[in-house]
Formats: C-alpha cells, sequence, structure tokens
C-alpha cells in the first residue's frame, strides 16, 4: 500500500528517525490517545548525528533553528505513525503546534524558528497539515537543544 505523507517526505529528501519512534526520555509515555485526538509529547531538536544543540541569539542562526525545527517535526510524524499503527493516511488534522526555542532574552524571531516545523507539517499534510500554534522562548532546553515541539493530531 502507498503512503502519500512518506512519499511527499522522500520527496523532500527527508526520512523519519530510525524505529522505533524516539523513546522518551523521562517517566512519560510518547503519546498519549482520547478519543480521536493524539497528544504528542515534546520531541527534541536530534538528527542522525545526535542532538542539535544550541542558543538562538547566541551563534545559532535562525535557519539553523529552523533545521532544528525541522527535525522535531520528524520525530512528531514519527510518533503519530507509531499511534496510528504504522498508517499516517489516518492523520486527519496537525491540530496544534507548541514550539520552545533555546534563546537569549533579547532574541525575538522564535515563529521564523518553529516554521521549520510548520512549513513540514504542510508540505507532508497539505491543507490538514495546517494548525494551531504557539512558538515561545526558553531559557534552557532539556540536555541543551535548540528546539523542542509538541503536537496533538487527529486522526481516524
Amino acid at each position: 500500500m502507498t503512503n502519500p505523507m512518506l512519499d511527499r517526505l522522500k520527496e523532500l529528501g527527508l526520512a523519519l528517525p530510525d524505529a522505533p519512534a524516539p523513546a522518551p526520555a523521562a517517566n512519560y509515555v510518547p503519546f498519549v490517545q482520547s478519543g480521536d485526538l493524539v497528544f504528542v509529547s515534546g520531541q527534541i531538536s536530534q538528527g542522525p548525528d545526535g542532538l542539535i544543540k544550541g542558543r538562538l541569539g547566541d551563534g545559532m542562526s535562525v535557519a539553523e533553528g529552523a533545521a532544528a525545527a525541522q527535525a522535531c517535526g520528524l520525530a512528531l510524524i514519527a510518533q503519530v505513525q507509531a499511534a496510528c499503527g504504522g498508517d499516517l493516511t489516518r492523520v486527519r488534522r496537525v491540530v496544534k503546534l507548541t514550539g520552545f526555542v533555546n534563546s537569549t532574552p533579547d532574541f525575538t524571531e522564535q515563529p521564523q524558528v518553529i516554521n521549520g516545523t510548520s512549513d513540514l507539517m504542510v508540505a507532508v499534510f497539505g491543507d490538514a497539515g495546517r494548525h494551531a500554534r504557539a512558538a515561545v522562548s526558553a531559557a534552557a532546553l532539556p540536555r541543551g537543544v535548540a528546539v523542542e515541539v509538541e503536537a496533538i493530531f487527529q486522526i481516524a
């Protein structure tokens, strides 16, 4: 069976993190389903070479931050794929993203950083990827990562 979402990722030159989806680092679960909503725990910026660390406004560019946010988005998609038993066609809508940006007090471009996740959701899920969102600054994030993003998905 073909999966248009995975095909779109491949067209973008992207892939989901290796299965299984990233495991929690503490006493929580990666996602919780309530009715037709899946609440995905915050996913930290991590790529094939490890954690993507840094602080926006202190040596890390907005483009690098957006790439870190895109990595969070890939992990979010991997988690919702696990919640859907491997079938991303069950995703009906990306409902909400909340993005946290490790940044200096004077950094004000959090929305441009979290666009790395938002743009990915629209590229993968089309109109169903358009969502409500918050993009906020954090003085520090777990393990020194640059970005963390959590999400709510509606599934069939």
